[in-house]
């Protein structure tokens, strides 16, 4: 009896599920990623205890230059004058009331230039004003003890 010859296939790589894995990977990365809304490069004074910053929260950076930029959290930030600080804040406490401001300065920036920040702050009756520090951070919000 004679056997027909059978062909070899060649050794090959299922690429079927290639698409499933690379699907799963980008919908992996969009969940995880998180981005930065406020990206202004500061020097910030150090400090002995730091509390952790809430995620949602609006973001002052005042360089040594003087430049203030602000964001509500929501976008990337913006530049604005010193004047404006009151109508930024007024806007976000009508927006996002109880939402948190991270005032991020650097470290030469003159303390009079922070402390109109604050004021405008105050006038537009911003509840909780965090000021950005460089050192080790305490996970409880209060919580003055332990380091």
């Amino acid at each position: 009896m004679r056997l027909k010859r059978r062909h070899d296939a060649g050794a090959i790589i299922p690429t079927a599920s290639m698409a499933d894995i690379a699907f799963l990977l980008i919908v992996f990365f969009m969940v995880t990623i998180t981005f930065e809304k406020d990206k202004t490069q500061v020097a910030l004074p150090k400090t002995e205890l730091r509390y952790e910053v809430p995620k949602e929260a609006a973001y002052i950076s005042v360089t040594e230059g003087g430049q203030i930029r602000v964001t509500t959290g929501e976008e990337m930030s913006v530049p604005v004058d010193a004047e404006d600080v009151v109508t930024f804040a007024a806007n976000l406490v009508t927006a996002f009331p109880g939402r948190p401001v991270v005032l991020k300065a650097d470290d030469q920036v003159a303390y009079r230039n922070i402390d109109k920040v604050i004021d405008s702050l105050k006038q537009a009756k911003v509840e909780l004003i965090y000021l950005l520090s460089e050192q080790k951070t305490v996970s409880a919000v209060g919580g003055g003890e332990g380091g």
